[in-house]
This record gives C-alpha cells, sequence and structure tokens, in this order.
C-alpha cells in the first residue's frame, strides 16, 4: 500500500468518515493495475488513487458503495475481456480479483447541541468506544466542546440531517438549547432514513408541545413513534451524568437490538 492512501485511509478512519478500500487481490493477463494497487471510494462516490478508470472502474465504485450499504466484505471477480457478459465492454484481454473492503466506522452518536447532557454523554459515549459527532449554531460553546471525534458549526441543523448519509449504526439525539431547534431537526430527521435510533431529550410536556407542532406540520403519528421521547430509559436520573448512563443504555439497547430489562436471575430460576 502506497504511503498516501495509507495515511488517508488512517485518516478516514480516525474521522469516522465511512469509506470502502478496493484492492486488487489478483491479477491476470493484461489488465491496467497489477495485484496490491488500492483505491479509496467514498460514501459521496468520491474516489483516491485508481484501479484502471474507465467503466469498469466506474461500475467497481458502484459495487463498493454496495458494500459500504450493507457492511459486508466482497471477493469479487471482474474478466477484462471481449465474449464474456459481465466484462463491462472491456478489451484488455486479462481478469482481475478485487477485495472490497467497506471501513465502517463502527456505532456512532452524532448530537445536536453541545450542552452540559451533551458533554456527558459524549464523554461516557467515547469511553464506551463509540465515534461521537457534534452539530452546533453556536460557534463559542463548540469550540470548547470536548470529547468528540468531529464537530460542526450548522447554523441550520437540519441541513445537515439532509444532507448526511446515515447508517444503521447511527444514533442521533436532539438535546438542543431549546425546543424549536429540536422540532426542526427532528423534522428532517423524520424525512430521511437509515439511521438506527432518534431520540430527543426534554420533559412530557416539551415533547408533546413538539409532536402536536410536527404533525400541524403534516408529520404522520406513525413516524413520531420511531422517537425515544422523552430519551433514555427511568433510571431517576438528575445530573448531566447520570442522564448520560439512562440515554446510553437505551441507544445501545435498541443499536444492538436487545431488550434493556435486568439481566437479573428470579428466585425461582
Amino acid at each position: 500500500m502506497s504511503s498516501s492512501i495509507l495515511a488517508e485511509l488512517l485518516e478516514a478512519r480516525s474521522q469516522a468518515i465511512p469509506c470502502v478500500l478496493v484492492t486488487v487481490a489478483a491479477a491476470q493477463g493484461s489488465v491496467p493495475r497489477q495485484a496490491g494497487t488500492k483505491m479509496i471510494v467514498y460514501s459521496s462516490g468520491k474516489t483516491s488513487g485508481t484501479i484502471g478508470g474507465g467503466k469498469a472502474e466506474a461500475l467497481i465504485i458502484q459495487d463498493a458503495l454496495r458494500c459500504l450499504e450493507i457492511g459486508k466484505i466482497e471477493l469479487k471477480r471482474y474478466p477484462l475481456r471481449e465474449g464474456e457478459p459481465d466484462s463491462f465492454g472491456a478489451i484488455c484481454g486479462g481478469e482481475i480479483t478485487l477485495l472490497i473492503e467497506p471501513q465502517r466506522s463502527g456505532e456512532s452518536i452524532y448530537l445536536f447541541g453541545a450542552g452540559h447532557c451533551a458533554g456527558s454523554i459524549a464523554r461516557l459515549a467515547r469511553s464506551c468506544e463509540l465515534n461521537v459527532f457534534v452539530v452546533e449554531d453556536r460557534e463559542d460553546i463548540l469550540n470548547t466542546f470536548e470529547s468528540a471525534n468531529q464537530k460542526h458549526l450548522c447554523k441550520t441543523p437540519a441541513d445537515f440531517v439532509s444532507q448526511h448519509t446515515w447508517f444503521q449504526t447511527d444514533a442521533i439525539l436532539l438535546v438542543n438549547r431549546n425546543y424549536v431547534l429540536d422540532r426542526e431537526t427532528l423534522k428532517a430527521v423524520l424525512e430521511t432514513s437509515g439511521y438506527g435510533y432518534v431520540g430527543m431529550i426534554g420533559s412530557r410536556r416539551k415533547v408533546l408541545k413538539v409532536y402536536d407542532e410536527l404533525r400541524d406540520l403534516g408529520v404522520k403519528p406513525e413516524s413520531l413513534s420511531q422517537v425515544h421521547a422523552p430519551i433514555g430509559i427511568d433510571i431517576g436520573a438528575d445530573s448531566p451524568q447520570e442522564i448520560a448512563i439512562s440515554v446510553m443504555a437505551e441507544v445501545l439497547a435498541v443499536l444492538r437490538k436487545r431488550s434493556g430489562k435486568s439481566m437479573g436471575i428470579g428466585a425461582r430460576e
């Protein structure tokens, strides 16, 4: 692997940027690139490096994005000669076998808001080795926020939601400083898909107010049913640190499809 591709891959992984590493695992006959050649494909379709270009590479990029979406490693043969139905029209005369490796970042938490509760949630999430991203519209608050893989200054958080590619390993946590920001962000979340969890902080009164206003804006009740709000499980949490424990327990249970019930063994079992 070239040092530049390696450095770029390590940087993408450290920043939890979804991408795919495509490697020419084997090459036979006349081919554009030899075994060991690597290319990075990002979720946007942008690439770094090349395994030969042309129509074949364009179709390989599609395969890479498919593997990224389903999180599956694939070893696939690509004939590059005339007369084979899956040769892409290539006439090089050889064939390549590619190892397609999605570099998914694992479970990630996206915090919309950078207040005290967000800070406690972020610290606990990082201690559990989850990726943490924070989205905030106040630059001064964002600059002092710690324990995040990435920090995004965004005057309209809903725009970040609609422009982002979401995965089932992503948890969206709405912990903005006021209910209007949470309402607008939640509306954008419910208009997209792909994430594994969405929750909103606040009192029962706030949650019902947000839901009523979203219904008035045309959001369907069945869409609201997927929202975890008020966020977290009932442990009598009061401080930001206790709230973080409550929230993280619920997030992990949902992302990992567990019940969240006590694991205690009853006296009769």
